[in-house]
């Protein structure tokens, strides 16, 4: 009797931890589950110091689209646009915050930027409006950065945990990043500029090359008519009678 009350009380034991460790087993995999889903909803390039986007994208004739951009919090945001190609070479342009404000009304013009030096964190919305354009689609080029400053003061923290003086370096690193994050605008801009001179190229070869060639099918036509009414009047009719 003892013997078999040993055996059921050791086998007690045993199934009780193997029920244990499949609830932590379990556990451990709800948390996973839960940090995974947590890092899919955060952007990719959230944990970056700084990225920049170059978009081209097609508005359709009076319609109009939004892009949305995720900006942390004390992030500089900057966006511009340009009209590559289409119609008169304006479109709209308009910008609203992560609180749903207007900051950049709309306005009808080719090229427009907007600069927000410290964001308050969120999703800002980048519109291109081409309503007032009832049959021509746009060509347009968006470039969009999102730097972090304050970055490089975090490093210079961690830097400084081991006793290094990296105030000249953090500050020269700073200045550094605001002079390419400028670089990058202006090259931004001149890229703008070259498509739409390259767009306008384009079309000024096609336009020249439709022109021609029927200015010499027109030039080819007028010849002939001119040909066939000089021919007849040379054409002398024969009314003479033969006699016998």
């Amino acid at each position: 009797m003892n013997k078999s009350k040993m055996r059921l009380t050791w086998q007690r034991e045993q199934i009780n931890n193997l029920l244990l460790t499949f609830a932590l087993i379990c556990c451990c995999c709800c948390l996973i589950n839960v940090v995974s889903a947590q890092e899919a909803q955060q952007p990719w390039y959230e944990n970056l110091p700084a990225v920049a986007m170059d978009y081209k994208v097609h508005i359709d004739a009076g319609k109009e689209d939004c892009y949305h951009q995720y900006v942390q919090a004390g992030a500089t945001f900057y966006v511009s646009f340009s009209v590559v190609r289409g119609g008169d070479g304006m479109a709209g342009f308009a910008v609203r915050n992560p609180a749903n404000e207007v900051v950049k009304p709309y306005q009808w013009q080719a090229t427009a930027d907007y600069t927000d030096q410290v964001s308050p964190g969120g999703y800002y919305s980048v519109c291109i409006d081409n309503q007032f354009s009832r049959f021509a689609g746009k060509l347009v080029n968006i470039y969009i950065t999102v730097v972090k400053y304050d970055a490089w003061d975090k490093y210079a923290k961690e830097i400084e945990q081991l006793q290094l003086n990296m105030q000249n370096f953090t500050t020269t690193i700073g200045t550094v990043e605001r002079n390419i994050n400028d670089m990058m605008g202006y090259q931004a801009h001149s890229r703008h500029r070259e498509a739409r001179d390259y767009a306008l190229l384009l079309d000024n070869n096609t336009y020249i090359q439709t022109f021609s060639l029927s200015q010499i099918v027109v030039i080819l036509i007028t010849c002939s008519i001119q040909v066939f009414f000089v021919r007849k009047l040379f054409d002398v009719k024969s009314n003479s009678k033969s006699r016998i």
